[in-house]
């Protein structure tokens, strides 16, 4: 019995690999970037605000904070550093912005206090009085028992076109090696569907210098499907589905808020007798409709070993790799009284340890995606030939980069200082090229 429950975990972890990685022999040179094609061309009909989200007190930024244009699906996120880009139609400049992070209080702001760079968006901190929660459950387990039965009440039940923006890196130490930005069509199937989502690509640029990979390539396999699996509520299999949930200790750490609703913060991580290595972190779970709203969580890696397995899938015989570190971010928004999925990031660390060398090579790669704007959809998924393949390896299928003009009305993420530095030099050498 107990043989059988850990296949049965071994199998749920192998599916839940979301970023795969590949490396082999030293096999390309860095070729002469190509601009990618747009299906339709660019239209300045949109206005576009830069800034900042902050705390009010200590001044910090507040990465992933959400910012939603009200009344519409329009939105984005901020990035690591607390900073964002907005864009929005030149017909709705008229409109109201709502800010929200977890454990502050929102802020809804007219659009016309936006400024076109170096806006300042202070939030304060939420103080949560106890007298707030009228039921504060005491059997944590049976709380996400309970948040997993609700599925189907609390997630969207119609298929949903949405649009997102992706972004990929690969870092050698503190060097970006690889750099694959995107703008997805994505088919969300409806949450208690056993049908996978489906993404079609419709704009995208890349940089990649395999010269700094030492002796392989490093490439991550998967791309926008990868950040899609994380969506936890869609696809159970990713930290626990119901037979797995006795595997794992729950503890309800504390109460917090975000959009004025009250949040309880559930934390996990699997239990001793469990070998296989799973998943510990946070849920946060409305405590009204018991939605999980976000989800942090990282890979036990303590077994090398087996985390090797799990990610890599081809190495150089003089060389040892494993992941140090394993990191999962989704969060949801709400709409009309049910969730959806709106942002998710990975993030790993691999070191590379090789036969007769001093000194180890570290490798950090991240992915994330942002759902910028959606709508319910009748319209049957794309065909075949026209999706991303779920095994697609973003750095090969696109073509090259592009200048700063190149995503027109779509919200992205902000790039960070590094990104935008190493946005910079590529601009810099594809300039020089051109003379």
């Amino acid at each position: 019995m107990k043989t059988q429950n850990f296949q049965s975990i071994k199998r749920v972890v192998t599916l839940a690999l979301l970023i795969i990685v590949f490396m082999g022999f030293f096999d390309a040179i860095l070729a002469t970037p190509t601009v990618p094609k747009s299906n339709q061309p660019d239209t300045l009909t949109y206005v576009q605000y830069k800034g900042s989200v902050i705390d009010k007190d200590s001044r910090s930024p507040l990465a992933f904070a959400s910012l939603s244009l009200n009344g519409t699906n329009i939105a984005t996120v901020t990035n690591t550093e607390g900073e964002f880009a907005l864009k929005v139609p030149k017909n709705l400049t008229e409109g109201k912005v709502t800010i929200s992070f977890l454990g502050y209080k929102d802020k809804i702001l007219n659009l016309s206090l936006f400024k076109s760079e170096k806006t300042k968006i202070e939030l304060d901190m939420l103080v949560i009085a106890l007298n707030e929660v009228r039921v504060f459950p005491k059997d944590p387990e049976l709380l996400i028992r309970a948040v997993m039965n609700k599925r189907n009440e609390n997630y969207f039940s119609d298929p949903t076109s949405m649009t997102a923006f992706y972004r990929e890196t690969i870092k050698k130490r503190r060097t970006y090696v690889s750099l694959s930005e995107a703008v997805v069509e994505i088919y969300k199937q409806p949450y208690m569907s056993a049908r996978p989502d489906i993404a079609q690509l419709y704009k995208a640029r890349k940089s990649t210098d395999y010269t700094k990979l030492d002796t392989l390539t490093f490439k991550l396999q998967g791309g926008p499907y990868s950040t899609l699996y994380m969506d936890i509520m869609k696809n159970p299999e990713m930290v626990f589905t119901e037979d797995m949930i006795g595997c794992y200790e729950f503890i309800l750490e504390n109460i917090t808020k975000i959009n004025d609703r009250l949040i309880y913060i559930l934390a996990f991580k699997q239990r001793p007798y469990t070998d296989l290595p799973l998943y510990f972190g946070k849920l946060y779970i409305d405590t009204e409709s018991l939605a999980i709203t976000s989800a942090t969580f990282n890979l036990n890696v303590t077994n090398k070993v087996l985390t090797s397995e799990m990610f890599i899938k081809k190495k150089p015989v003089s060389a040892r790799v494993y992941p140090t570190t394993a990191s999962y971010r989704v969060d949801y928004r709400e709409k009309d009284g049910r969730w959806y999925y709106s942002y998710s990031r990975g993030q790993i660390t691999f070191k590379i340890e090789w036969n007769r060398r001093l000194f180890n090579t570290i490798y950090e790669s991240t992915i994330e995606m942002a759902v910028t704007n959606w709508e319910k959809s009748s319209e049957r998924p794309a065909k075949g030939s026209e999706r991303i393949k779920s095994n697609v390896v973003m750095a090969d299928e696109i073509s090259g980069f592009a200048d700063r003009s190149f995503w027109g009305e779509y919200n992205v993420i902000e790039p960070e200082k590094p990104i935008e530095s190493a946005i910079k030099k590529i601009q810099k050498k594809l300039e020089k090229e051109k003379l």
